[in-house]
């Protein structure tokens, strides 16, 4: 398959400048050629990007096609079968946005990857952290209703979700489970969290020395540790002991910001899941104490971004949407646009969230060698970044691996 894209001004992610118009050219679903000078070589399919810019496909680095409905009585109900249906709707209309990589970064997601990777069913790339790790009564311990005392502190429990342990020597058999099963990194909770009704927002979970043994064990296998974190005082146990990435961090104050910064730390906000929340979220199902707890998290968003900007904390993209409002996948642009340039915030997808995934020169890029995952914008993104939170009015083709994506 040969694919030729021609006279569109491409987007240069290491400069976060346009070139003037160029062709690419792609083969077998790697791009091959980047240049001024039109092939004259035969095409499978020719394009003609003429006024238009080629970007590299989206990527958002914090999803969850497990969490597959809001309505969380139907999650823990659900058949196989049943949130196989559901994850497969998600992940072809994540790619129909123009999203050809993720962080799936909680759930079990394996069977959907493998649909994916052998052709089965149309989505993005994905990059998985598995099963998330939670204390007892920590925010990915989602099982409702109450449960038997355990006959020992060593006793695990798991749903397709997370992998409750509590302890070092349980938490490092969960942390070496979830690798042997080959998840990409490690994902665990320190602080409470909206979607779950029994953590109040500012507890703190798991302990230092637990943290610890997590992350040694993912930097044993050369990979690292994600946390979901709310508090400041969270964030900060989180990075002192090693923890690569913090996701939301919406109540992030101005020492943890430089805490993040000193370690070299990555924050991953994700503002437009909370918008989806307020919006939606009554009507799905979402019951009030967690509508109570996700407006606290919704009012310090745009903040944290600030705050985070000026400590010199480096920042992912991302979007945490669950089931039914990831439709409004794209929407996190317009957000992030109150308190980031364009520039910086295509920076935080097409080279922030590159890294994040393992897949710098693959992702992230319009460079020979990397995929042909291709965005053609009707409109400059580095003028008005609202041009990607449109993608059904303001892309005028999605690529992958150089075919179109059905949209």
């Amino acid at each position: 398959m040969r694919t030729i894209i021609r006279n569109g001004h491409v987007l240069d992610t290491a400069t976060m400048q346009m070139t003037g118009e160029q062709t690419v050219v792609i083969e077998d679903g790697v791009i091959v050629d980047v240049g001024t000078a039109a092939s004259g070589a035969q095409a499978d399919l020719d394009m003609d990007a003429a006024g238009q810019f080629v970007l590299p496909g989206l990527i958002d680095a914090h999803v969850h096609f497990r969490l597959a409905t809001l309505d969380f009585s139907k999650l823990a109900t659900w058949t196989e079968v049943e949130y196989g249906i559901a994850m497969t709707k998600l992940a072809r209309e994540t790619l129909a946005r123009g999203f050809t990589t993720v962080r799936d970064i909680g759930g079990d997601v394996s069977g959907l990857m493998r649909a994916i990777r052998t052709g089965a069913i149309p989505g993005p790339r994905i990059f998985h952290a598995g099963r998330m790790l939670s204390q007892t009564g920590g925010h990915a311990d989602a099982e409702g209703g109450p449960r038997p005392v355990p006959t020992c502190a060593c006793e695990m429990r798991h749903t397709a979700f997370g992998i409750v342990a509590d302890g070092v020597e349980a938490v490092r058999k969960a942390a070496r489970h979830n690798l042997r099963d080959g998840v990409d990194f490690l994902k665990i909770h320190v602080s409470g969290g909206v979607a779950t009704p029994s953590d109040p927002l500012d507890s703190i979970q798991y302990t230092p020395e637990e943290i610890r043994t997590v992350v040694q064990e993912a930097q044993h296998r050369h990979t690292y540790v994600a946390a979901h974190a709310y508090s400041p005082q969270s964030i900060s146990m989180a990075v002192t002991n090693g923890v690569h990435t913090i996701e939301h961090g919406n109540l992030i104050d101005a020492d943890a910001a430089s805490k993040m910064a000193d370690a070299d730390a990555v924050l991953v906000p994700t503002l437009v899941t909370y918008l989806a929340m307020q919006e939606v979220g009554k009507q799905l199902g979402l019951p009030q104490t967690n509508i109570d707890k996700n407006k606290v998290v919704a009012d310090a968003g745009i903040a944290s971004l600030e705050i985070a900007k000026q400590a010199g904390v480096t920042m992912g993209f991302g979007t945490d949407l669950i089931g039914e409002t990831q439709g409004m996948q794209n929407r996190e642009f317009s957000i992030r646009a109150e308190a980031l340039s364009a520039a910086e915030i295509l920076h935080a997808m097409y080279v922030v969230n590159p890294q994040l995934c393992r897949l710098e020169g693959t992702v992230g890029v319009v460079a020979p060698g990397a995929a042909g995952d291709i965005v053609i914008a009707k409109t400059n993104p580095l003028d008005d970044i609202n041009v990607l939170a449109d993608p059904q009015n303001n892309f005028a083709h999605i690529l992958q691996a150089g075919q179109p994506v059905a949209r």
